[in-house]
């Protein structure tokens, strides 16, 4: 396989992310995607949690939202939500908390609430935090996956459902952040472009975000998507093409 989508390398780089991780708490969607190809490559042992209630997970498919019942397939147990997010998440058993996000600025505020400046009458209305706050500010690192844009990497979040690092650069909170373009971490309280996908030039990256952004001095350049990589989300985990389009 000599070629591959946006989508892919965005993927294959969330995976990537968890090597070594024991732990993760993730949602639907492009994160949970990733994390199952993470469960057949790099992290062969990781135990998924989801905020219905699942610990242990090994999902035999996609799951179409986060009360599929596909979810509890290879679970070590299934308790009340109050319980997950008490004794697993704030317990501190949580290694990793994997989110996405409709919006993203430079210290790290999430939106996933609304979309305009207007909370009662909104341009978009979104799902909201569901657990995702929780996660962020419990969880051991915090990893954020999305696609690039100006409308998504903007100067000021239309709403703050998950807070950042902007009055405290020690708080936990979000971690690292991969998109379909690069991949980020924090200096101080600010992002700060690492790594550069195949394909992608820095230029295009500032094209593509809403505020001067930082650039690593030792920026480095991601791996491309190897073949076993792009056969397990081709032709196992998406072939449908649901996220990956």
């Amino acid at each position: 396989m000599t070629s591959w989508t946006r989508s892919e390398m965005l993927v294959v780089a969330g995976a990537r992310a968890l090597a070594g991780t024991r732990v993760c708490f993730v949602g639907v969607g492009l994160p949970n995607l990733a994390v199952t190809l993470a469960q057949r490559t790099v992290a062969p042992e990781l135990e998924l949690v989801y905020e219905s209630g699942v610990y242990g997970s090994r999902p035999s498919r996609q799951p179409l939202s986060i009360g599929d019942p596909c979810l509890v397939t290879g679970s070590g147990a299934v308790t009340p939500m109050p319980e997950l997010f008490q004794y697993y998440l704030q317990g501190g058993l949580v290694d990793v908390g994997f989110l996405g996000a409709a919006q993203l600025d430079r210290h790290g505020n999430v939106n996933t609430t609304v979309i305009g400046n207007d909370y009662g009458n909104p341009t978009v209305r979104l799902p909201g935090s569901g657990g995702a706050c929780d996660i962020a500010l419990n969880a051991g690192e915090v990893l954020l996956l999305m696609r690039q844009s100006r409308r998504s990497f903007v100067e000021r979040v239309d709403f703050i459902t998950t807070p950042g690092r902007i009055d405290d650069p020690s708080r936990k909170g979000l971690t690292r952040v991969v998109t379909d373009l690069g991949e980020y971490r924090f200096d101080g309280n600010e992002l700060v472009l690492t790594s550069l996908h195949p394909g992608v030039d820095v230029d295009e990256v500032h094209e593509a975000t809403g505020w001067p952004l930082r650039v690593a001095d030792d920026l480095t350049h991601t791996e491309p998507p190897r073949e076993e990589e792009l056969s397990l989300l081709r032709d196992e985990l998406d072939p449908g093409r649901v996220y990956l389009k």
